[in-house]
């Protein structure tokens, strides 16, 4: 059978299955063990178990367990409440303040947890009753806290980014370091359109309706800097070349747990064991994913699936950027459905050596494809942050949520276009702290 037709019958085969509502990693395993069995006989099901497990033996893995566990650490406390609490007293007499606070408790709070749902709930359940209750729209009361959240696979340390260099073999101190700029810009696009929005509306007053002394700004402080020190001095370990991803996450994850102990008395045992556990689960079901999706790498290889999709796309005649439409539209579709993790795995590997053939560099299409898997959190008939906010707030429709939510896509997309009319927005600082990437 052609390739070709091959690669169309597994992809619609695979979306199927997974549509179906079995687990992802399960979905990707049948798939791959039913193509191999039909198409490459009983003998290629002895190495999935191998291919699985090979997949899994790799140090940088050890990351992600343990960054999911400093994210834990910091959302099973009141730190996103403080930071937001923080944010608020500093800036309560800015034109839109309140707004700016809580994108920018957001943006703060997605790099210490890196977890997109985390990060809504912890900064809505303050935020989203505090701007109702000073008569910002509905629409932005949800909408900036939804887009908000999805910052937490963007701004550094995110777990889509090490899964990312996992599989494609990339630098994640340099995919972190990527992440940065972009990731201020789009907060920078969130705030600008949140603030126009608000006074568009007339929804509040230009001074935010609170006054704070400075020993109220300042006695909140305690409770946050020391959260965001680590943080800090992860980043610094990582791209000061003074640890690997793994051990900087190790020791990142040790302290927060032990702030959250300290700062927080968060020493009622059943508290960590639910922390824990969670963070097992959560740490299991990507490792799956990631073992699961060698195996279809595999299949799809063993297949030539991917040597002829690559090899149809090289024959194309259409302007690279005409290719990038195109991939960013399946990107699009695809996180529209899936988990981020699992449509990285699936694609990322397939479509870098056509990324790299088109002359686009490897670092800048990682930060497009987040962004891409970031508007998949903010859009139906998936948008995880949108139910996430829907269960924070269920006396505002869903309908609302989704039209608040609606322009930070399209300032996602915006980034998109400035990100690729800019590359060097993406490339500046990894160039700078490490080097021209070879």
């Amino acid at each position: 059978m052609d390739p070709l037709l091959l690669g169309l019958i597994v992809a619609a085969v695979t979306i199927f299955v997974l549509f179906s509502g079995v687990a992802v990693a399960n979905g990707l395993l049948i798939v791959s063990t039913i193509f191999l069995l039909v198409f490459d006989g009983v003998r290629s099901l002895e190495l999935m178990p191998e291919i699985l497990f090979g997949k899994l033996d790799n140090f940088a893995l050890l990351s992600i367990p343990m960054f999911i566990l400093m994210g834990a650490s910091i959302a099973s406390t009141r730190a996103g409440a403080d930071l937001y609490e923080a944010l608020d007293r500093w800036l309560t007499r800015i034109p839109g303040g309140l707004v700016i606070s809580n994108l920018g408790a957001c943006a703060l709070f997605a790099a210490m947890s890196g977890s997109s749902p985390a990060t809504c709930a912890a900064i809505g359940k303050m935020g989203i009753p505090e701007m109702r209750k000073r008569n910002y729209p509905d629409t932005v009361a949800t909408g900036s806290i939804a887009a908000g959240g999805t910052l937490g696979i963007l701004i550094p340390p995110s777990v889509t980014m090490i899964v990312y260099g996992i599989a494609t073999e990339t630098s994640i101190g340099r995919l972190f370091l990527s992440g940065v700029v972009p990731g201020l810009l789009l907060v920078g696009l969130f705030m600008a359109w949140s603030v126009y929005s608000t006074w568009k509306q007339g929804g509040v007053d230009a001074l935010g309706g609170r006054s704070f002394t400075w020993k109220q700004r300042f006695e909140v402080l305690p409770r946050v800097l020391p959260f965001l020190a680590v943080i800090v001095g992860v980043l610094y370990a990582l791209y000061g070349g003074v640890a690997t991803p793994s051990e900087t996450a190790a020791v990142g994850a040790l302290l927060c747990l032990l702030l959250a102990i300290i700062i927080y008395r968060m020493t009622d045992f059943s508290q960590l064991w639910v922390m824990l556990r969670d963070s097992t689960k959560e740490s299991v079901m990507i490792l799956l994913i990631i073992g699961a999706a060698g195996v279809f790498s595999y299949m799809l290889s063993s297949l030539f699936i991917t040597q002829a999709i690559a090899e149809w796309i090289g024959t194309l005649d259409v302007n690279r950027w005409v290719l990038m439409l195109y991939v960013n539209l399946f990107l699009l579709v695809a996180g529209f459905f899936l988990p981020p993790v699992a449509v990285i795995l699936m694609a990322a590997p397939i479509l870098l050596p056509i990324i790299l053939a088109a002359g686009f560099d490897p670092y800048w299409f990682a930060v497009i494809l987040t962004i891409n898997m970031e508007i998949g959190l903010i859009s139906p008939p998936v948008g995880l942050n949108l139910y996430v906010i829907n269960g924070i707030a269920p006396e505002i429709p869903l309908k609302t949520i989704l039209k608040g939510s609606a322009p930070y896509v399209g300032c996602m997309v915006l980034a998109i276009l400035i990100l690729s009319v800019f590359p060097g927005i993406v490339t500046w600082l990894p160039d700078l702290m490490m080097g021209t990437a070879v």
